[in-house]
């Protein structure tokens, strides 16, 4: 047992292993530095995080590979805007079963390494904005030279911004469910500012009436067109 989960990391820091997170609420935040580490609540949905590192996020992820597993990321804001649960700076990243509400941003990386994310039976509550700062936060918003894989989740009440915002050359987003109806201020369910490709299916979208851009639901090569979208599938969804 540790008495923090930065006591934690320090101690095994390295090695790959797993880290079981006992219920409560944590105002604090950790650095993973290196290994491969799970981090995984006894009881999903039990286990909640409040701080932020380096003015980041709770949880900023810098070794080979992150899991994280049942956790949940609440009320995290810093003075730049992009107070995340989440900060993905190098490595692979599998994220399930957890919650990420009334926060600035929910999971946030960018990494010119061709990394790997993947994002299951999680949710996505009350994120974003585009009135605390000069730039916008979003629930997603990540960048790799790999792909990008989101399925099974929800994305709702948003705050500003843009639900999901990838820069990545493949992305898949299959069987979620982005709902704007007491969004305030959002803007496109799914931005892929440069391209990409890869398949948008089986989700179901409600647009909500306090837009600030409804310009569009799904939006790709808005900025550039760094990666080819040739061969992007959008198919099955429902919208209304």
């Amino acid at each position: 047992a540790y008495g923090t989960l930065d006591d934690a990391l320090q101690a095994n820091r390295g090695r790959d292993f797993t880290v079981l997170i006992a219920p409560g609420t944590y105002r604090e935040c950790a650095i993973q530095q290196a290994g491969r580490v799970t981090f995984k609540a006894v009881e999903p949905g039990t286990a909640i995080f409040e701080g932020a590192c380096e003015g980041k996020a709770a949880l900023v992820l810098r070794g080979n590979e992150s899991t994280v597993d049942g956790l949940v990321f609440r009320g995290i804001r810093v003075p730049d805007g992009n107070g995340a649960g989440i900060r993905i700076e190098i490595g692979d990243l599998v994220v399930r079963n957890s919650m990420f509400l009334d926060s600035q941003e929910g999971i946030l990386g960018a990494t010119d390494d061709p990394a790997s994310v993947t994002i299951d039976r999680s949710t996505f509550s009350g994120l974003g904005q585009c009135h605390e700062t000069e730039d916008c936060a979003h629930s997603i918003y990540l960048a790799n030279r790999g792909s990008v894989t989101i399925t099974n989740s929800r994305f709702e009440r948003g705050e500003g911004g843009h639900y999901v915002k990838l820069r990545a050359p493949r992305v898949r987003i299959v069987d979620n469910s982005f709902d704007d109806s007491a969004g305030n201020r959002t803007n496109y369910m799914i931005d892929l500012p440069e391209g990409g490709t890869g398949e948008i299916a089986r989700n179901t979208f409600v647009q909500g009436p306090r837009k600030e851009n409804w310009g569009g639901m799904i939006v790709v090569s808005a900025e550039q067109r760094k990666y080819s979208a040739a061969g992007l599938s959008i198919h099955d969804n429902v919208a209304s």
